[in-house]
């Protein structure tokens, strides 16, 4: 423990890649693979990069809705593949349900509705 900043065994694991995930899930990061390589340059330009990628998805998607907004058509925005927003009718907070999906998707191997995140 000493030698792993004190995290538990579990902590630890938490970031081990899986083989047949998502694309998009987060264990795929390339910049966080080069950071835990211990390649620390190639990770901050890699994580500039996203983040510049983020960016550049967030601008198109504020300008379609500029767009959609000066046309009078609804716009909905991004929409999460495997949850749904919903207000949680006990507390009436808002949370995220899983709406299915993703574990046939996992099954098939077919993740063509994911997007290009990295």
């Amino acid at each position: 423990a000493e030698n792993m900043y004190f995290f538990s065994e579990l902590a630890l694991t938490l970031n081990e890649p899986e083989e047949r995930v998502a694309p998009t899930d987060s264990r795929l990061r390339p910049d966080q693979r080069l950071m835990e390589s211990g390649r620390w340059d190639e990770a901050n330009v890699e994580k500039q990069r996203l983040e510049e990628k983020q960016r550049a998805v967030r601008r198109r998607r504020e300008a379609e809705a500029v767009e959609a907004m000066e046309e009078g058509k609804d716009y909905e925005g991004y929409i999460p593949l495997w949850f749904e927003r919903k207000v949680d009718a006990v507390t009436g907070e808002l949370i995220c349900v899983y709406k299915g999906g993703y574990w046939e998707a996992k099954d098939k191997q077919d993740w063509a509705v994911c997007p290009d995140i990295f």
